[in-house]
């Protein structure tokens, strides 16, 4: 089972009735053990609003628009959650030299739209912020969405996650 050291930075004044930084580990952790990560990992969530991932979005994707969460992977996959590829000299610098922990990379999560879109699809804050991360999580996992049979899979991988967490539409 991976470990997971998470790196938190709120940038937020939203507030939620659970604690952000125990659900985000708890998601990392599951998304990790579901696809066989074989280090302890580590994660930078940073929570903000809307004016700071819209910046976020155009600086680094060219999109001038706000969305509810970006994804910084550090590691590159030939595979999705092939992780061979960080045992070996390509993946060197993706360890933290004082932990030994694999540096799977950024989340930027905007907790305005995790109020937003949870009210918008019926279910509760925690459901759609454990979603987020989820997705997250996959993608620095070196899964896409890209096409059609990619976003079946990596839907799938998310409501699993969630599933086994007790995390449903329901919350």
């Amino acid at each position: 089972m991976s470990r997971v050291t998470l790196i938190t930075e709120i940038n937020s004044d939203d507030r939620f009735d659970f604690s952000v930084r125990v659900t985000a580990k708890k998601v990392i952790r599951e998304v990790l053990n579901k696809e066989h990560c074989p280090y302890d990992a580590e994660v930078s969530l940073t929570l903000t609003g809307d004016a700071s991932i819209r910046e976020m979005n155009r600086t680094f994707r060219n999109i001038d628009r706000v969305t509810d969460v970006l994804s910084f992977p550090n590691l590159s996959f030939a595979a999705p959650a092939d992780f061979t590829g960080a045992a070996g000299d390509a993946g060197a610098d993706c360890f933290d030299p004082d932990t030994g922990n694999l540096f799977l990379g950024d989340i930027v999560l905007n907790t305005k739209r995790v109020k937003e879109q949870a009210a918008e699809y019926g279910h509760s804050e925690l459901r759609e912020f454990a979603f987020l991360v989820a997705h997250s999580a996959l993608h620095l996992c070196g899964y896409d969405h890209m096409e059609e049979d990619e976003a079946a899979v990596m839907f799938g991988k998310q409501e699993e996650v969630l599933g086994s967490l007790g995390i449903t539409r329901s919350l």
